[in-house]
């Protein structure tokens, strides 16, 4: 039997840390969802590892087949102490003709947001696609939270794949690449401008939906399975 774990957040103390490093020491491979978490596991140097990000579900996801977009940028996704609304916020009033739909379970924030932002609480898996595909932009707005260094968000593919511009804020994985439609910004002050290039992308966006058409589940299934085998060989 060979024991693979595949770690997909970083975690600095308490018990998940603990937890992770018992996991990483008793593995006979580490596959991480980023460089970041790999470096920040410290892998013995004789347990072979892997970065293998996560993907997208191609079929559900990548449709050519045109719906009229409206103005609209779409976040699905917890909203946790992961999620930054400040920099919604930001956006926001940048762009106030545009509506901001935010999809998840969660709290919501204690100070007002603007008219244009509403909060749709929880979403049935099956009924992303259609929102995604009707919206221009998606959104990563992630806080500066410690786990967060190392995500390798399925939004990411989910959105381009759907043909969307995407807006996130700049990780250690996550970086701005507009040849893609990808628009970055450091901090919440910045998100506003971010927001202003994503939504002069041409729709839908074809250059990250190619993109995305490499990210697959079916090819990183394939990765890992050989990347497992080659233990056996």
């Amino acid at each position: 039997m060979t024991v693979v774990y595949r770690p997909t957040d970083l975690y600095e103390s308490g018990v998940k840390a603990r937890f992770q490093r018992a996991a990483v020491m008793a593995a006979d491979r580490v596959v991480a969802t980023s460089g970041a978490v790999l470096t920040a596991l410290d892998v013995p140097a004789a347990t072979p590892s892997l970065v293998l990000p996560n993907g997208v579900e191609l079929a559900r996801f990548a449709n050519l087949d045109e719906v009229p977009r409206q103005d609209r940028a779409v976040y699905i996704g917890a909203l946790d102490e992961r999620f930054d609304w400040d920099a919604v916020r930001e956006m926001a009033v940048e762009a106030p003709g545009w509506a901001f739909d935010v999809f998840g379970p969660g709290r919501p924030p204690q100070a007002p947001l603007p008219a244009n932002v509403v909060l749709h609480g929880p979403i049935s898996y099956d009924d992303i696609p259609e929102q995604l595909r009707s919206a221009r932009v998606g959104l990563l707005p992630l806080s500066d939270a410690p786990v967060n260094r190392g995500r390798s968000p399925m939004k990411l593919y989910e959105y381009l794949a759907s043909g969307l511009a995407v807006v996130t804020r700049e990780t250690e994985v996550l970086q701005s690449n507009p040849e893609f439609g990808v628009y970055g910004y450091e901090t919440a002050r910045d998100a506003g401008k971010a927001i202003i290039a994503a939504v002069s992308v041409i729709m839908p966006n074809r250059h990250g939906m190619a993109a995305a058409a490499e990210e697959g589940w079916a090819g990183k299934a394939r990765k890992l399975l050989d990347f497992t085998l080659e233990a056996r060989r």
